[in-house]
C-alpha cells in the first residue's frame, strides 16, 4: 500500500520560508517521479513543482510559473523523502500542499493517476 505522508506546513508571515516534507512508503521510490500539488480555498488542485530520478544523470526539476525561482524541490532516496523549500512566501501562497507520486512525470503534472498524500496547511498571513 503507497503511503505518501506530508509535514512542515504551518503559519508564516508574508516574505517567509517553509520547508515541506514527505516520506513515501509501499513503491519503488526510484522509480517514480515525485512531486508537489496545491489547492487554495475555492480552486482546483495545481501543479507546483515535480522532481524525477534516475541512475544515470542528476535530477531533473519542474516548477509551476507561479513559484518558479521561489521555490526548491529535492529528493533523498536513500530516505524516500521529498522536500518542497518554499522563500518568498506570498499570501496567495497559501493552501493544502500535496505530495504526489507518479511513474510519468507528465501524467503527475497533468494530475493523472497519482498517489496523493493527505496533505499539510500552509497558510501566508498579510
Amino acid at each position: 500500500q503507497v503511503q505518501l505522508v506530508e509535514s512542515g506546513g504551518g503559519l508564516v508571515q508574508a516574505g517567509g520560508s517553509l520547508r515541506l516534507s514527505c516520506t513515501a512508503s509501499g513503491l519503488t521510490f526510484r522509480s517514480h517521479t515525485m512531486g508537489w500539488f496545491r489547492q487554495a480555498p475555492g480552486k482546483e488542485r495545481e501543479f507546483v513543482a515535480a522532481i524525477t530520478w534516475n541512475d544515470w544523470s542528476a535530477a531533473a526539476t519542474y516548477y509551476a510559473d507561479s513559484v518558479k525561482g521561489r521555490v526548491a524541490i529535492s529528493r533523498d532516496s536513500v530516505k524516500n523523502m521529498v522536500y518542497l523549500q518554499m522563500n518568498s512566501l506570498k499570501p496567495e501562497d497559501t493552501a493544502v500542499y500535496y505530495c504526489v507520486a507518479n511513474t510519468n512525470r507528465q501524467q503527475l503534472q497533468a494530475g493523472i493517476g497519482n498517489y496523493w498524500g493527505q496533505g499539510t496547511q500552509v497558510t501566508v498571513s498579510s
